[in-house]
């Protein structure tokens, strides 16, 4: 005689029915979180929502239907923080077992610190999502790269003059038709007239290297009339 297989299935169902387990607990009010009011919409659950159950107003919950296993108990709560917890459901009719779990640890070998069942929890810590804001600092605003910039440029502007009256004639002289220089191309590039502007900077920037040549050459020719006067004596 053979037996369908829907009855295979039925009874499994019915075996684990059987051995599974409502499992109980309250949360214990503290100052923290004294009724269900302040703890608010909560859910008590099995390895992140698999099983859970909701909290009622004396602050016990049931989670049914729990097969036999290991589990993280925790707490999804807005406002409040409590710690999870390892629970090991046998089965047999032996009650669980419920021992203290730190996030990242592995389960296996468990704790040897258990704790009483019903399950016992209680909120560790409230939740602030205030922001307070910030007050006005003025230390914190020279602590800006910014505002140290600004103020560097502010006393170079402030030197300026007394540098330049410190400064020789002809040096002066120089930075001033620079400066004038400097003017003209902006004024150039801004008008629109970018091939002036470009000539400009490019005769600008031949002034050194003629600068610097004029005078080897010079002394290139005065060591020359001065071999050829020695020539001459001879």
């Amino acid at each position: 005689m053979r037996i369908p297989l829907s009855l295979f299935a039925l009874a499994s169902a019915c075996a684990s029915a059987a051995l599974a387990l409502d499992l109980k607990g309250r949360v214990q009010w503290t100052p923290q979180c004294p009724s269900l009011h302040e703890l608010g919409q909560t859910k008590v659950v099995l390895d992140d929502g698999k099983l859970r159950g909701g909290v009622t107003r004396d602050g016990s919950f049931v989670i049914p239907d729990v097969p036999a296993g290991t589990y993280i108990l925790s707490v999804i709560a807005h406002d409040h923080q409590f710690e999870p917890m390892r629970i090991d459901v046998f089965e047999s009719d032996t009650l669980p077992e419920v021992r203290p779990y730190f996030p990242g640890t592995p389960l296996s070998p468990a704790a040897p610190a258990t704790l009483p069942y019903p399950i016992v929890l209680s909120a560790r810590a409230k939740n602030d999502y205030f922001v307070p804001r910030e007050s006005f600092n003025v230390l914190a605003m020279f602590k800006n790269p910014m505002m140290m910039m600004m103020l560097g440029a502010g006393v170079l502007v402030l030197l300026m003059p007394t540098l330049m009256k410190n400064m020789d004639p002809e040096v002066l002289e120089d930075f001033k038709e620079r400066q004038a220089k400097m003017a003209n191309i902006q004024s150039s590039l801004q008008s629109g007239d970018l091939a002036s502007g470009f000539s400009q900077l490019l005769a600008a920037g031949d002034e050194p290297k003629a600068a610097a040549s004029g005078p080897s050459k010079g002394a290139s020719s005065g060591g020359a009339k001065q071999r050829g006067g020695k020539n001459k004596r001879r």
